[in-house]
């Protein structure tokens, strides 16, 4: 398993009505048409992110749960999955689908929620600025069949 953990603050602008993605980025600011961020001020973006998460994220079969809190009052609990075409490369932008599409922006894909769905007492609190701790566990099926052999839990 490995993890990394991703600060960003709220703002007044945040919409958080797309459909199909969620984003958040190291830019301060979010314009008309960023319906999808969800976080500004990031600490990280996809390029920020460690070698050894990039390649295990570029596993086929990994696993990303993405844990979305705001002051330990709120949680959200995101599933999506890695991608062998991953870049990682965006120097400002982090961007979870619900879509197979890839970007440089892209983190993961074949997301269960987009920015419409994250809970909306978190979305009230982040347009009050409060800061989003944004933790990525990924797992990857090397891992997870490594594990489940050695246990015999197959």
């Amino acid at each position: 398993m490995i993890r990394e953990v991703i600060y960003a603050y709220g703002h007044p602008q945040i919409k958080a009505t797309h459909r199909t993605t969620f984003e958040v980025t190291k830019e301060d600011y979010v314009t008309e048409r960023g319906d999808c961020i969800i976080g500004v001020k990031a600490d990280k973006s996809v390029k920020d992110l460690s070698s050894e998460f990039k390649n295990a994220l570029r596993d086929p079969f990994a696993v990303l749960v993405i844990l979305l809190e705001t002051s330990g009052k709120n949680r959200e609990i995101v599933l999506a999955t890695g991608a062998k075409n991953l870049s990682l490369t965006h120097p400002s932008s982090i961007v979870v689908r619900k879509s197979q599409h890839v970007d440089e922006r892209t983190l993961a894909i074949n997301s269960n929620k987009a920015a419409i769905n994250i809970n909306r007492n978190m979305i009230k609190q982040l347009q009050k600025g409060e800061m989003l701790k944004m933790t990525l566990i990924l797992i990857t099926a090397r891992e997870y069949l490594s594990n489940s052999l050695s246990q015999r839990n197959f």
